[in-house]
């Protein structure tokens, strides 16, 4: 039988029928029921050849080319219709579900969604492997459960950088990634969240994910948000407050040394610093971060820029910045992030914004280039919808 789907071929989106999948050894075919358009489908669709010659350089071969059709779609809730060979088959079919979108092949594993031999979600079938699989529980939407795998890179990211509840956060981009990022640091107690976007619209959004104060780019607003007291805003304060330390200590008995050591083991001479989550993943954001992130600071970069960048190093020497690249997130984080989904620790419907049919995904790219109108737009197969309508 056939199915509809969406193929991506030289850059030009059109809806094809398909013969629908049959699945092979360890695997199953489902039905779609919702999929998220993610800001990687978004650089694909015309950078797909810059990616894949990345990924050759890491010894990974499997991501599509631009002259391939491409089967977009690795956010997804679907339900099982059917179980290839040497499956347990321990979820009944007719079973919400949502999976890791990797899938094993003769070739190696391949990447639901990017590669030519892995369709993804942009269909109204496709195959997971059963392996990584799991039911969606406690009558979870589909809509919520779909955003399970963008939920889970945030969940990465926020786990990669080490906050404590204390610690000062800022987002900065607000688009999908930095949303859901806001959303977990405020799921895991963090009391500060400063988020930044140009924006007025994701600045908005981010209030209503939990940020506790919003500020546009330009000056260095998130930056003195962060460090009220401005000791480690600048070099020259620094210094000044290493030299002066010194010199009370030198008042006490037994060595300025023994002070600072005290001081050391009761954390009063750590620096105070913020963390940093870098979620737009252009060129130049980096470097720009760099320039205004305060001494000290921790920044994770969580927005992927495939392409060529610049920055200054010893302007991050000097402020001694630890940079903390991130990419994914393990299986173990995917199933969690499902749970906190399903038990409502993580509430992520303010990012959706839309919703579309097959017919209308090319006209949801479009949209979505627009930060004013969307941020966060599902597919729905079934649905007739040739333009977004309003979620839900």
């Amino acid at each position: 039988m056939a199915m509809r789907a969406v193929s991506c071929q030289h850059g030009e989106l059109s809806t094809v029928d398909l013969d629908e999948p049959r699945p092979g050894t360890g695997q199953v075919r489902i039905r779609t029921l919702r999929c998220g358009i993610c800001g990687s489908d978004l650089h694909a669709r015309t950078g797909i050849d810059e990616w894949a010659k990345l990924t050759d350089r890491l010894g990974y071969k499997r991501l599509g080319r631009s002259h391939e059709s491409l089967i977009f779609g690795h956010e997804f809730c679907g339900e099982v219709l059917e179980y290839g060979p040497g499956c347990r088959e321990n979820v009944p079919s007719g079973t919400p579900v949502v999976a890791l979108p990797l899938i094993r092949a003769a070739a190696g594993i391949d990447t639901v969604g990017l590669s030519p031999h892995a369709p993804g979600a942009y269909a109204e079938q496709l195959l997971v492997q059963e392996s990584l699989m799991l039911p969606v529980p406690n009558g979870l939407s589909p809509d919520i459960a779909a955003l399970t795998e963008p939920m889970a890179v945030a969940l990465h990211a926020v786990r990669r950088g080490e906050l404590a509840k204390r610690d000062v956060a800022i987002v900065i981009g607000c688009g999908p990634v930095g949303l859901a990022v806001i959303m977990l640091l405020k799921a895991h107690g963090v009391r500060t969240v400063v988020a930044s976007d140009f924006s007025p619209r994701r600045r908005e959004l981010a209030r209503t994910c939990g940020a506790d104060i919003v500020c546009a780019p330009d000056g260095d607003g998130a930056y003195d948000a962060s460090v009220p007291d401005k000791l480690h805003r600048d070099l020259p304060a620094t210094l000044e407050l290493a030299v002066g330390s010194v010199e009370r200590l030198q008042r006490l008995p037994g060595g300025w040394w023994n002070g600072w050591r005290l001081a050391d083991r009761l954390g009063l001479a750590t620096p105070k610093r913020p963390v940093i989550f870098e979620c737009v993943g252009v060129p130049g954001v980096l470097e720009s971060v760099i320039q205004g992130a305060p001494l000290f600071s921790r920044v994770v970069v969580v927005g992927v820029c495939v392409g060529e960048d610049h920055i200054t190093p010893a302007q991050a020497i000097n402020k001694e910045l630890e940079l903390r690249f991130v990419i994914g997130y393990t299986p173990l984080e995917f199933r969690e992030m499902l749970m906190l989904l399903a038990e409502g620790k993580v509430q992520p419907a303010a990012m959706l914004t839309g919703r579309v049919g097959l017919d209308g995904v090319a006209a949801a790219f479009a949209a979505l280039g627009d930060p004013e109108v969307h941020a966060k737009i599902l597919i729905d197969p079934a649905s007739p919808a040739q333009a977004p309508v309003p979620w839900p």
